[in-house]
């Protein structure tokens, strides 16, 4: 046997003993997962950890979102997106944040009890956390996206839409209604991509 042979080996038994220890739905999802979603994130609920691979494959449209801004209202056209497409395979993802304006002071659980009972949100939501590059303890994701697209959040409900592989991330602002033509057509575009 070759040394080349012995090594390719020796790296497919490590690899099928890793499976085995993570498991093989979470070995399958982080052998496909974009780089950009490798990383676990605090659930809003019940602040349990949720890996972002789990959305690998589909398009991701993260969002940093406050219960107390001009731009609130974008929940209910958020869930509704979220609705629309999640069977051509979009995922809405929302991550609080009191960045600005002190918009978003409640506690995680609040949080989560306003977005329930105020717009009925059924997509995704994570912990509170910063979202400005800078800030402590800025959440990975966002200072990766802001690096991707030399674009940080100026306000709350500044959306990225992030294509099935991770090689593409597109930045709209605040202002950019997410039931608007400009949105929809880059999200379809991304939707109808591989």
């Amino acid at each position: 046997m070759g040394k080349k042979f012995q090594w390719l080996l020796l790296l497919r038994c490590l690899g099928l003993l890793l499976a085995i220890s993570i498991g093989p739905a979470a070995w399958a999802a982080t052998s496909n997962c974009p780089a950009l979603l490798q990383r676990d994130m605090l659930r809003l609920q019940d602040e349990k950890p949720q890996t972002l691979c789990q959305y690998a494959g589909r398009v991701v449209l993260v969002v940093n979102t406050a219960s107390f801004c001009g731009f609130t209202p974008q929940y209910k056209a958020l869930e509704a997106l979220s609705s629309r497409y999640a069977d051509r395979g979009l995922v809405v993802l929302g991550f609080p944040s009191n960045d600005f304006g002190s918009q978003e002071p409640g506690s995680n659980k609040e949080i989560a009890e306003f977005c329930e009972n105020t717009f009925n949100v059924k997509f995704p939501m994570f912990t509170k956390s910063h979202v400005l590059p800078g800030m402590p303890s800025t959440n990975p994701l966002f200072a990766e996206l802001a690096k991707r697209t030399d674009q940080v959040p100026k306000w709350n409900f500044h959306k990225y839409l992030i294509s099935r592989d991770g090689s593409e991330v597109r930045s709209f602002g605040s202002a950019i209604d997410p039931a608007g033509r400009a949105f929809t057509q880059e999200l379809e575009r991304l939707l109808a991509k591989p």
